[in-house]
């Protein structure tokens, strides 16, 4: 992946996408805009909404958008498209070119997420650390 300069603003992260992307991205941004009262910030290179911790993000690829929840395994009775993946309880719905969520669906999902930060706290701090594993040495079964 090629490194760029982030952008200043979410307004100038959806201005420097083109074609179906950026279609994609209003969409998105707007429905979420209008599911709740979030902090929206450009965070990790992408749109990061913000309410008593992450709750969603929106990034758009080179060849895809991603709509991804903190919680989103909860959210996965609501859109069964979200695949789990990554820390806490990460899940992304993957749109291709052609691909769409009805903005209702994406208002739910957004409105559902603030919801479950709101009860349980910020998912960062809630989620307990992974311990680590040492790995076993070969011979020590053998003993």
């Amino acid at each position: 992946m090629l490194k760029t300069t982030p952008a200043a603003d979410p307004d100038a992260y959806v201005a420097a996408l083109a074609g179906w992307r950026r279609a994609c991205v209003e969409n998105l941004r707007s429905a979420v805009r209008k599911a709740a009262a979030l902090d929206e910030v450009v965070k990790w290179g992408h749109l990061v909404y913000l309410s008593n911790g992450p709750v969603l993000l929106i990034r758009a690829e080179e060849e895809r958008v991603l709509f991804g929840f903190w919680r989103g395994q909860r959210l996965q009775t609501i859109e069964p498209r979200l695949k789990a993946g990554g820390k806490y309880e990460m899940a992304t719905l993957e749109l291709l070119e052609g691909m769409t969520i009805s903005p209702a669906a994406a208002r739910r999902l957004a409105k559902e997420a603030v919801t479950l930060n709101q009860t349980l706290g910020n998912p960062t701090q809630a989620a307990t650390p992974r311990k680590a594993v040492k790995p076993r040495r070969a011979n020590a079964a053998r003993r």
